[in-house]
């Protein structure tokens, strides 16, 4: 955390909402990014962003200034969206299509071939519906891992788990992503952070 954030955390601590305001600035898109990828819709997303950073607020003396500070809140949203699913009481939403508009690229200045633009976004419209079919805490390990790359150690502390078993459920879960996109897509999907960037 820079010095920057630093003093705005610890003004926000000393309930400054100014400085709590500017904190949501810097973390809201992180903080949304992986609502949306737990939930798959965008309104929930973004209220389940806004109750993780009430919680935040709320809890900030729980806050240990000896880890990330970016990683507490990423693990307040991983559980809330947890809860959140494990709430829902119908599950046909793992079926649902996503909207064409909330996945699509925007256009590649670089890459002029509207082909390979829409490919990728396929790509990324599928990878979204296929991490809708893994279980909460599955989805939630493969988006701290692979989107936000906290290392396996953090990911246990912030999920309450041990190293091994975030190491098994990430294997378990890369293994069944593999399997659900060689069913579903031509192009192969590997373990690798660079290609696993792509979900």
């Amino acid at each position: 955390m820079s010095m920057d954030e630093q003093t705005l955390l610890a003004c926000a601590r000393q309930k400054d909402d100014q400085a709590f305001l500017r904190l949501v600035e810097l973390y809201q898109r992180p903080v949304y990014n992986l609502c949306y990828r737990m939930l798959g819709d965008a309104q929930e997303a973004e209220d389940a962003a806004q109750e993780t950073f009430l919680r935040a607020y709320h809890h900030l003396d729980r806050y240990d200034s000896r880890r990330s500070f970016a990683s507490w809140l990423l693990s307040i949203a991983a559980h809330h969206c947890i809860d959140i699913l494990r709430r829902r009481r119908s599950l046909s939403f793992l079926e649902a299509s996503v909207e064409d508009d909330e996945l699509s690229l925007p256009p590649d200045p670089f890459q002029p071939d509207p082909q390979l633009v829409a490919e990728r976004n396929e790509q990324h419209r599928l990878l979204q519906r296929l991490l809708l079919r893994l279980s909460p805490l599955d989805r939630a390990i493969i988006i701290l891992r692979y989107w936000h790359e906290l290392p396996e150690a953090e990911i246990a502390r912030n999920l309450n788990l041990t190293v091994t078993v975030v190491k098994v459920r990430l294997h378990r879960a890369r293994r069944h992503l593999a399997r659900l996109w060689s069913q579903e897509y031509t192009l192969p999907l590997t373990g690798n952070a660079h290609e696993a960037s792509l979900l």
